[in-house]
């Protein structure tokens, strides 16, 4: 029996405003008006492009704040994820995902285009020099004898990873792109796993996601960047850069006696392979040797070749040894985790950046021209529409408290399950990112109205 679903939480809803771009200061710009209600805030919309039928929406108290289009990711960060900051060095995992049209700033909040000036340093860089901070802070506290003994295995840094959603597959972009698959394990959660390796002596390993242990915020930086160009990107009907896929990139507080205990699952996990295929097969050969087929074409015991039951048993037994191998090296791992010395050990940011929705105005560009896109990047195009249907039929169902929700359309929903059901160890937040100017109305229009829905939905939802 699977394991029970964990409950659905709040999830905080955030509005980023970007500043009109290119030739559109020239454009007019929609009316916006928001509103305090409390804590959260209500955004009104108005436009009078067409004054016959202008277009007016206005959303409930469901965003925890509004930034105007003046806020740079300085303020994105003080507001959104720093608060964040003391529960990650507690030990929890805090998720933050951008979601928007193209165009509208999601790359720009997420990770950034100028890695100097500290005041537009993307939210995921801002976090990763955050972190390495406070554990400064931990190891100028120590004891000398202490500090001597964390420069080894127990020094505390900082593992990134940075994969893609593509399509039916996941991409790890610090494997060369490998793909991977997206599954969903017996106990509900979705793993991702790369693909199968062979080694020597009949052992086959499957590799989880790339994590690349850094120990300066220098060092995680070239990481970071030389791992972001690598990134799909093409034309998409707003610009000739767009992000084509879904990136999710990872900060993981870590230590490298945690990393060795992880990789022992994985080795032991890799013995256990040709062990349980070999019992397998052992069992069909034994029961296959002892049938005959009758001359109506049926099989049945052949009551002259007994069962070697005694062969079946042995290869039973070690595949049984190679099974509490495993269970012994993942309890090693959980058992240093709950007796950490540090209690930030484990502790996560998770930033995601969507790839942009293009269902408005095919070809009007944010500077009013055309872009010019290949048949595959029409075909990308599609493909991201079709995950963020997915996701916005996710968003729905949790708004309306449906009983299930259905993460299992797309391999994006799958890989987000866990943003929209966090636990108590768990925080997730959508940071909004929209366009001002009145050509883009129905798709900031579209985005406000599913960021509402979220903000909105806060009871309690199984999956």
């Amino acid at each position: 029996m699977a394991a029970p679903q964990p409950q659905s939480s709040s999830f905080r809803v955030y509005t980023r405003w970007r500043p009109p771009i290119g030739n559109e200061s020239s454009l007019s710009e929609m009316e916006c008006r928001v509103e305090q209600h409390g804590t959260n805030h209500s955004i009104s919309l108005a436009s009078q492009s067409n004054s016959k039928r202008p277009r007016t929406w206005k959303s409930g108290p469901s965003f925890a704040r509004v930034f105007p289009a003046d806020a740079v990711n300085a303020d994105i960060f003080e507001g959104v994820v720093a608060p964040t900051l003391p529960r990650v060095m507690n030990g929890a995992t805090c998720k933050f995902f951008a979601y928007g049209h193209s165009g509208s700033g999601k790359t720009h909040t997420i990770i950034g285009y100028n890695y100097e000036d500290d005041q537009h340093l993307g939210l995921y860089l801002s976090s990763a020099r955050n972190l390495f901070r406070a554990i400064a802070e931990i190891k100028n506290g120590l004891e000398p004898s202490q500090a001597d003994d964390d420069l080894d295995k127990e020094a505390l840094g900082i593992a990134v990873r940075l994969y893609e959603v593509r399509g039916k597959y996941a991409y790890d972009l610090f494997n060369n792109g490998t793909e991977c698959h997206v599954r969903q394990g017996y106990d509900g959660r979705t793993y991702i796993r790369g693909q199968t390796e062979m080694l020597e002596g009949g052992k086959v390993r499957v590799r989880p996601i790339v994590a690349i242990p850094c120990w300066s915020y220098d060092e995680l930086r070239r990481v970071v960047l030389d791992g972001v160009e690598k990134r799909k990107n093409g034309s998409s009907t707003v610009h000739d850069e767009s992000s084509r896929t879904h990136a999710f990139l990872e900060l993981e507080i870590i230590t490298k006696a945690l990393l060795e205990a992880r990789d022992a699952v994985i080795e032991r996990e890799s013995e256990l392979v040709p062990v349980g295929k070999r019992a397998t097969d052992i069992y069909l050969e034994e029961h296959k040797r002892t049938l005959i087929r009758t001359p109506e074409g049926m099989l049945i015991p052949d009551p002259n070749v007994p069962l070697n039951q005694e062969r079946i048993d042995a290869a039973e037994v070690e595949k049984r040894e190679c099974e509490a191998r495993v269970k012994e090296a993942e309890d090693a791992v959980a058992d240093y985790l709950k007796g950490r010395r540090q209690p930030c050990l484990g502790g996560k940011f998770v930033f995601v950046d969507l790839a942009g929705s293009e269902y408005f105005d095919q070809g009007a560009g944010i500077s009013g021209g055309t872009t010019k896109q290949t048949s595959q990047e029409r075909q990308q195009g599609r493909q991201i529409n079709t995950d963020l249907f997915a996701l916005k039929e996710v968003i729905r169902a949790r708004a309306s408290n449906q009983a299930r929700l259905p993460f299992r359309s797309s391999p994006l929903t799958m890989v987000l399950r866990d943003y929209f059901l966090a636990t108590d160890d768990e925080e997730s937040a959508m940071i909004l990112t929209v366009s001002p100017c009145e050509s883009q109305i129905a798709a900031t229009m579209n985005t406000l109205k599913y960021g509402n829905l979220v903000g909105d939905a806060g009871g309690s939802t199984k999956n």
